[in-house]
């Protein structure tokens, strides 16, 4: 079950799942918890199975239903079953952004291109760490007569 936790983010499950998305550094965890404590566009949304929250997913979106993912992580233990995929999938029904991007890391690069994301190198950002542009367009359901 997919819910909305951004009022709940000081809560030690839901850093402790934002901090599988970021450096591992506890700064890196408390400037994610800030960044959704400040701005009113991000949103804050955690998978919960079997009464456990598994996975997180934090985005941006604009008023031209833009989103952009800031972080999105499944706790080790609930990895390889679905729930990343089941996480954005439900936020795209339940959101209905027109186009999603997300940057990233080699290591998931191969999740976003398997749920459908093009995907495209960014160079070295940082000394030795290649960078990725993940870019995903929704498109329109036709309307039947």
């Amino acid at each position: 079950m997919l819910m909305n936790v951004k009022a709940r983010i000081t809560e030690s499950q839901f850093q402790e799942l934002l901090s599988y998305s970021v450096f591992p550094d506890p700064e890196a965890v408390h400037k994610a918890v800030a960044y959704y404590e400040q701005e009113d566009a991000s949103w804050l949304f955690a998978y919960e199975s079997e009464g456990v929250y598994v996975g997180i997913i934090g985005f941006d979106l604009n008023e031209r239903q833009e989103m952009t993912i800031r972080h999105l992580a499944v706790e080790p233990e609930s990895r390889g079953v679905g729930f990343g995929r089941g996480l954005l999938l439900e936020v795209i029904e339940e959101m209905s952004p027109t186009r999603i991007q997300v940057e990233t890391d080699e290591e998931a690069v191969e999740f976003y291109r398997s749920v459908g994301f093009v995907v495209r190198s960014l160079g070295e950002k940082y000394p030795g760490v290649e960078r990725f542009l993940c870019t995903y367009e929704i498109e329109e359901e036709e309307e039947e007569d």
